[in-house]
């Protein structure tokens, strides 16, 4: 067994067959979506989650072993390499203790002890260190002074010698290695206000914790309140317990004539060399740690967002509120086409409400406007006050929701939005986004840079490569959940498709601009640059849902045709049955009492595979997301005002973070559930209660009128 494969099983608490096996696919150049969905079997069903994690690691240990080799090949040609170092080198278990045990090979640039080597001191250096010389230490010095190398006196000698033991103390991996450990162990990071002004990190300015405490999200606020200069922060390390152990390791007898040098370098060594470089490695590690976690929720809650459940086949207003510049209207049809725009003044300084009032109840009843999505950026209360008032005067009955705006602004201007409406004022698209966003949450969002959509936590602080590598897996994990509709999907959906690049999804378009629907998935094979490895990759995502085929509306992969088929003749239908109402409600019942044990045998195929199909034949063309909670739909106001503490009521999860979630109830700004009020039994994380995208019951527990800031809870009397 690979150790990588081996390391990873044991990581992710997983067997070390499934580790190879799955490896084995990814080297293939299989996807994850291909991977979790139809190749269950061969993973042992490992979800999608623990593929991207087992991915990153794989790449993580790959890297790691190609530079053992280059350390090793470095070594080797300075001939230093011998059976000792090898074994430190493979023990290395990060990119870090590898740097560690290269750290007294590397290239050195000319530093103290260099100097001191270049003036012959070396020898008397491991004089002092091997402490076994019997003779007077100055005696034996003097041999050493030598002006014309710059080497004037004895003190110069020592000077030297403890510059070039203080460098190799500092070189010790295994120093390095428990320095840290006992700092993981007993450091504290202290922060403290470094001007006098208010800011958001005042909780900072006066701060002490165990750094093996800090939770992350306090880290990666020190670390901006730090960049922004209203912080000053250091780790206060063990000093002296970590001096006393290289001392006591180093020094055979407290009382020889070597102890007081050994023991000055030692300090020097420390203070000079090792502290300073120890403070950037935890500081460092602290924030990757933070990071990970940052980015693991943001992934988290874009997944949530990504998936929130569409209002399809309804007429839609979008309605991005301004003050000065107006609101800006956009209406679009069930598809998503845009049928008319306008602005709108209702808002200060122009306060045109009865003309706004006017154009509004025109568009509803013109277009026979079922939903008002209104952005909750500026002007959104007033712009939602004015939109309840309007509609409680309509014959028609229409409802409103408040959808969050972010990164509709970065949209509006993008090259993708010039290309999909090269007519339309850039200032108009945020009102087409913010409406298409309601209707269908996935296909929008897929337009916009992940960071951008709003649901994240200090996501402008974290390294932004790794945050959109995990990003992206995160995106084409929800569309290849969902499947894609072949015949309407723009390319910035067909993109996040298994094996479907940006390039192939333009020609997916234009193959179909050109020819008209696709009326089979094996078509894809005609459109240019899409081969047999990408079809076979992209296929059981692709949707088609008036082909030749049946099956092709659902996410039963080609390669399963046969097998689904078969199923049905056994039950006694075929695959015209899935569209008919009548038929598939029988279909149901009799799917339901399949022995899938004794079937998959029957049919050749795994159990996993064939429930799978099951699943798909009992819901064809289903839409995963419908299943979820749907949005909040409203028809009146909630003013701040209104709020009393103890009221009860019903909200939307907006975010969720380390100690808690925020919870848009319909005021301005959205109320913060404290992990501690999620649950009368004790909460760890969050996640284990809520999710983004969640309708919940809170409780008022406290309201800051002047901060406009609202406290609520979950734990609510029966």
């Amino acid at each position: 067994m690979n150790t990588i494969e081996k390391r990873i099983a044991e990581e992710l608490h997983i067997q070390e067959s499934q580790v190879l096996k799955t490896v084995q696919l990814i080297d293939e150049g299989n996807t994850i979506p291909f991977i979790a969905r139809y190749r269950k079997e061969v993973t042992g069903n490992l979800s999608d989650e623990i593929l991207r994690s087992l991915d990153e690691r794989l790449t993580y240990l790959r890297n790691l072993e190609k530079r053992k080799e280059e350390v090793t090949r470095l070594i080797d040609e300075q001939g230093k390499l011998d059976e000792k170092i090898q074994q430190e080198i493979q023990q290395a278990k990060t990119l870090s203790e590898l740097e560690d045990v290269y750290r007294p090979y590397k290239q050195k640039k000319r530093t103290r002890a260099t100097i001191a080597k270049e003036k012959g001191l070396e020898p008397f250096a491991q004089i002092l260190c091997l402490q076994k010389e019997k003779r007077d230490l100055y005696e034996i010095a003097k041999s050493f002074v030598a002006p014309e190398k710059g080497v004037e006196n004895i003190e110069d000698v020592f000077n030297g010698a403890m510059d070039i033991i203080a460098e190799n103390v500092s070189d010790q991996a295994e120093y390095r290695k428990r320095m840290k450990k006992m700092c993981w162990r007993e450091a504290t990071i202290v922060s403290k206000q470094a001007k006098e002004e208010k800011s958001p990190y005042e909780m900072y300015y006066d701060f002490s914790e165990t750094i093996n405490r800090l939770p992350s999200h306090r880290i990666l606020a020190m670390n901006r309140g730090e960049k922004e200069e209203f912080l000053k922060v250091k780790i206060e390390k063990p000093d002296e317990k970590i001096i006393q152990f290289i001392k006591k390791d180093m020094i055979q007898d407290k009382t020889s004539a070597f102890a007081p040098f050994l023991s000055q370098a030692i300090e020097d060594a420390y203070k000079r060399l090792i502290e300073p470089s120890i403070e950037r490695e935890l500081r460092t590690e602290l924030t990757e740690k933070a990071e990970q976690k940052a980015i693991h929720v943001f992934g988290k809650n874009a997944k949530q967002l990504l998936l929130q459940p569409p209002i399809k086949n309804k007429n839609v207003i979008g309605f991005d509120p301004a003050y000065r510049t107006g609101c800006k209207i956009a209406v679009i049809d069930g598809t998503g086409k845009l049928l008319d725009t306008t602005t709108i003044y209702p808002t200060e300084p122009q306060n045109d409400v009865e003309g706004a009032r006017k154009k509004l109840m025109q568009l509803i009843d013109q277009y026979q406007v079922d939903m008002i999505a209104i952005g909750n950026g500026t002007a959104s209360r007033e712009s939602e006050q004015f939109v309840a008032e309007t509609i409680a005067q309509c014959q028609r009955k229409v409802v409103y929701a408040i959808v969050s705006e972010a990164g509709a602004s970065v949209y509006s201007a993008s090259k993708l939005a010039t290309e999909e409406y090269p007519d339309i004022n850039v200032s108009l698209r945020g009102a087409i986004s913010i409406a298409r966003r309601l209707q269908d949450p996935l296909a929008e969002l897929v337009k916009i840079d992940p960071k951008s959509i709003g649901v994240g936590q200090y996501q402008h602080d974290v390294n932004q490569k790794k945050l959109s590598e995990s990003l992206a897996g995160v995106v084409e994990d929800a569309v290849n959940s969902v499947g894609v509709d072949v015949n309407t999907a723009t390319p910035s959906l067909l993109s996040y498709v298994a094996g479907i690049n940006k390039t192939i999804a333009k020609n997916i378009v234009k193959y179909r601009d050109e020819n008209g629907t696709l009326k089979a998935r094996k078509e894809l094979l005609k459109v240019p640059k899409l081969g047999k490895v990408a079809y076979e990759q992209c296929a059981g995502f692709m949707r088609i849902f008036d082909g030749t085929n049946p099956l092709e509306m659902t996410a039963v992969h080609p390669e399963s045709y046969e097998v689904a088929e078969s199923l049905l003749a056994q039950l006694g239908y075929d695959d015209k049955s899935i569209q008919n109402k009548e038929t598939l409600q029988k279909l149901r019942e009799d799917l339901k009492k399949v022995p899938v044990k004794e079937m998959a045998k029957q049919l050749k195929v795994g159990e996993l595979t064939l429930q799978d199909i099951i699943n798909e034949l009992e819901k064809p063309g289903r839409d995963p997301r419908e299943e979820l909670p749907k949005p909040i739909l409203r028809a009146d106001v909630l003013k701040f005002e209104d709020l009393q503490e103890g009221m009860i009521l019903t909200g939307t999860v907006r975010n969720v973070i380390d100690f808690g979630a925020f919870v848009d109830i319909g005021v301005k700004h959205d109320g913060l559930v404290h992990i501690s009020e999620m649950s009368e039994q004790y909460v760890k994380n969050p996640y284990d209660v809520v999710s983004v995208g969640d309708i919940v019951k809170v409780k008022v527990i406290g309201i800051d009128r002047d901060r406009q800031k609202v406290k609520l809870s979950m734990k609510i009397d029966k």
